[in-house]
């Protein structure tokens, strides 16, 4: 049977209020000595504190819940471990859930929504959601997040969204994107397939705005825009429907390099993969590049051109956002374009 906090307090000479006082971290203190003889009598019993109790004497759980579309996906790894980071910097422990595991709720918008009110009857103290945005939220998400922060708690968004209140990480996804796609124009690739992701998510949709855009500067068109999903299947499948479709022709027609340019990484590691399974050399034949710049990409060869964004410090950021009593209502965060072998540049 679990130690109960009377033993504790009968052991070590003291009233149940002082225990509770000590070990549940009440910002009333005893006397060091009496202090000092609860927390000993604590540890010889193996007396383990109530995490509620803790709550209610400290007016907080010390927890954040943090959700993510795929936690094996490196860049909501790598967010989280930022997330994590800033976290126990302030005391705090994370809780997370991902929204690509299927199951009861039906759908990410459904899981994500199921995750939040978990974290809510949890008491977190902030929420964080990593997922990237919908473009139109589910009104239960609306709902149940601005009564959370009605009654205190904290919620963080990457990207702009329709939730009232939240605190905002906004990443410059359509200007990198645009400065990603003005690098390659430099590099003399002017004919792109843009593997754009779903056109739902607000960051795909951002970032295919900034390469269309920036094409169209340069007085061009995309050859093709194929959506598929933000995951390395999306990427391939988006490839392979490309490669099918009558506009493949360009790949042999003696003209500029083909550049296949992916919404994230993960499909456009997908992509190559499509495009080796059907003997295209990268970059001989044809060419790719993605965005966000993944830690795992230094496992991958040719190496991938990309928009590199500081993953880690976002997750930091969002955190301190979540945790830091007067932080900003928002703050932004910008990357800078690596190039390498799959767009044709030497190692």
């Amino acid at each position: 049977m679990p130690v109960k906090l009377t033993e504790v307090a009968r052991h070590a000479g003291v009233s149940l209020a002082t225990a509770s006082r000590v070990l549940n971290g009440s910002a009333r203190k005893p006397a060091a000595g009496i202090a000092e003889r609860v927390q000993a009598a604590a540890t010889e019993l193996g007396y383990v504190a109530n995490a509620q109790a803790q709550a209610l004497a400290r007016s907080t759980t010390g927890l954040v819940g943090l959700v993510v579309h795929d936690i094996a996906d490196p860049y909501f790894s790598a967010i989280a471990h930022g997330v994590q980071q800033a976290a126990l910097d302030a005391h705090h422990q994370v809780l997370l859930a991902s929204t690509d595991i299927e199951g009861d709720a039906g759908s990410p918008a459904g899981a994500e929504l199921a995750a939040v009110n978990a974290f809510i009857s949890y008491r977190t103290d902030a929420i964080i959601l990593a997922a990237s945005r919908l473009l139109d939220e589910d009104p239960r998400l609306i709902k149940a997040l601005s009564q959370y922060v009605a009654n205190g708690g904290r919620v963080v968004t990457l990207g702009a969204s329709a939730i009232a209140d939240a605190h905002v990480v906004h990443v410059e996804n359509h200007d990198g994107a645009a400065a990603l796609v003005g690098a390659l124009l430099e590099q003399g690739v002017d004919r792109f397939v843009i593997l754009a992701g779903p056109h739902e998510r607000n960051t795909a949709r951002v970032r295919v705005a900034g390469f269309t855009d920036r094409i169209a500067a340069a007085g061009g068109a995309p050859v093709a825009v194929v959506h598929g999903a933000f995951t390395s299947k999306g990427g391939h499948d988006s490839t392979v429907e490309y490669l099918d479709s009558p506009t493949a022709a360009l790949l042999s027609d003696g003209g500029s390099p083909l550049c296949f340019l992916a919404a994230n990484d993960v499909m456009a590691l997908g992509a190559m993969t499509a495009l080796r399974s059907r003997g295209l050399r990268i970059p001989q034949d044809v060419q790719v590049a993605g965005f966000d710049d993944i830690p795992t990409l230094r496992d991958h060869f040719p190496g991938l051109t990309t928009f590199r964004l500081p993953l880690e410090e976002i997750g930091r950021i969002a955190a301190q956002l979540a945790l830091t009593p007067a932080a900003k209502q928002s703050a932004s965060v910008t990357g800078s374009v690596v190039l390498r072998e799959s767009a044709g540049v030497p190692r």
